[in-house]
């Protein structure tokens, strides 16, 4: 299989005695985890939607919902949540969750299909699960059906691979053309942290190129990073293009957080300040992004990785 834009990827920890069994409840496709996979166990979230609960050996959790294939809570060995979902989130697969690790795939913002794409509020499948030395691992499937043929007419695979370690929380993204005709596509994590948004900061964008969407989202103003430390004193829209393959958050409740990828290329910083009143002093979003498109002939594949952790 051709490869395009492959940077190194996160090695493969699934044990070779994966058993996989599906089933189908409420319409949803689970997988049996086999007794090896320590840590790892599908559940009912909020909803009754169906949730993957992993817990490593040093006690921290994250919760991932098939819905959206997102990524909702990563909790540390003491219990903090590291991640943040917005108060106003729906669990009843009438709109994406608004918070966590969304996808946003195959379009990021506005454009041809609605925003931010259709896999955020896709159903996506366990294909695999397993554990090594104590940290749980589950990979998600989501494939092209009737809906996203209905704004997208590409056949394709995405495969995303969550790992959870005592202090970190790593996940491996991986879109292939099964189609017999080329695509293109645009895509991130938008991913949304607990945060405290007076004292919350950013460093390593210093240098970047900027398109800054305030305060006009279709006409963003071009420029470049001076600050050392990136704030966020009030409304914050910004792409920084060329990112570098790490970020430092503070989050302003006394954890830094490292934002590590290879071949995400860009990064995306925002808050909505009072367009969100009820919510937005306790997140702030630092993404990894994939701003310009990718073209993938047939069979080519393209992956990118994330790495969160805390000190």
């Amino acid at each position: 299989m051709a490869m395009v834009s492959m940077a190194f990827s996160l090695p493969s920890l699934t044990p070779p005695k994966f058993r996989r069994v599906n089933r189908y409840s409420r319409g949803m496709a689970y997988a049996s985890v086999s007794k090896e996979a320590l840590g790892v166990r599908v559940t009912e979230g909020e909803g009754n939607l169906p949730k993957v609960v992993l817990t490593s050996a040093g006690g921290s959790e994250a919760d991932i919902y098939l819905y959206g294939g997102c990524v909702t809570s990563w909790k540390v060995a003491n219990g903090k949540d590291l991640l943040f979902v917005r108060p106003d989130a729906v669990f009843n697969k009438k709109k994406p969750i608004s918070g966590g690790l969304p996808h946003c795939f195959p379009q990021f913002g506005p454009g041809p299909i609605q925003q931010h794409g259709f896999a955020r509020n896709s159903d996506w499948s366990i294909v695999d699960s397993g554990n090594v030395e104590g940290n749980p691992v589950i990979t998600l499937e989501l494939k092209d059906g009737p809906y996203s043929r209905s704004m997208w007419d590409f056949s394709f695979q995405a495969l995303y691979k969550v790992i959870l370690n005592t202090k970190s929380l790593s996940t491996e993204l991986s879109i292939t053309n099964t189609d017999n005709k080329p695509f293109s596509f645009s895509t991130a994590l938008h991913s949304y942290f607990h945060a405290s948004v007076t004292g919350a900061s950013v460093k390593g964008l210093k240098g970047c190129k900027t398109l800054n969407k305030d305060p006009d989202p279709k006409n963003p103003l071009e420029g470049k990073e001076e600050r050392d430390v990136v704030t966020f004193p009030g409304f914050v829209d910004c792409v920084y293009l060329d990112a570098p393959n790490e970020l430092q958050l503070d989050n302003g409740l006394g954890d830094i957080i490292s934002i590590r990828n290879t071949n995400w290329k860009d990064a995306v910083l925002w808050n909505p300040y009072l367009q969100m009143e009820a919510c937005y002093k306790d997140f702030v979003c630092v993404e990894n992004a994939q701003i310009e498109n990718v073209q993938l002939e047939p069979e080519q594949s393209w992956t990118a990785t994330q790495h969160l952790s805390v000190g």
